[in-house]
């Protein structure tokens, strides 16, 4: 449907420009290049008559242009925005890491802008060391 709008909308926009090309303005226009001094439609139904044509028929190819180019961009909008900016930025939710095992220290470690209101930062406990520590033979006197 889409396609068949937008033929529609250029095969207008090409009869707009030839109707409009074809109307005779002040010094005589494209239409009395045509013909010499009177141009074919001029011959055919007179120079009153193909002027209300000319200009019944541009008005009613206006008309039609802003009709088809403004569904189809209603057309075009459909789906590919979101309703929201906020839904730009929230978004499917992102896996959120796992949760430190283990118990927690009795005294956490405060974030240096703990003083200002800031809630303290808490960092997971280390693991415990599996090699014991290297000892030292004691010193004989």
């Amino acid at each position: 449907m889409y396609t068949l709008l937008l033929t529609l909308l250029v095969i207008d926009a090409v009869l707009l420009i030839a109707v409009v090309l074809l109307q005779a303005g002040k010094g005589g226009g494209l239409a009395a290049n045509f013909g010499g001094a009177s141009s074919s439609s001029d011959s055919l139904m007179g120079t009153r008559q193909a002027g209300n044509l000319l200009t019944t028929l541009s008005w009613w190819f206006g008309g039609a242009f802003l009709g088809l180019a403004f569904i189809l961009q209603i057309m075009g909008a459909k789906g590919s925005s979101p309703k929201s900016v906020l839904d730009k930025l929230t978004g499917p939710a992102a896996a959120a890491p796992a949760a430190p095992t283990g118990p927690l220290p009795a005294s956490p470690l405060s974030a240096p802008g703990a003083a200002s209101g800031t809630p303290a930062v808490t960092l997971p406990p280390t693991p415990p060391a599996t090699t014991p520590p290297a000892t030292t033979p004691p010193k004989k006197p």
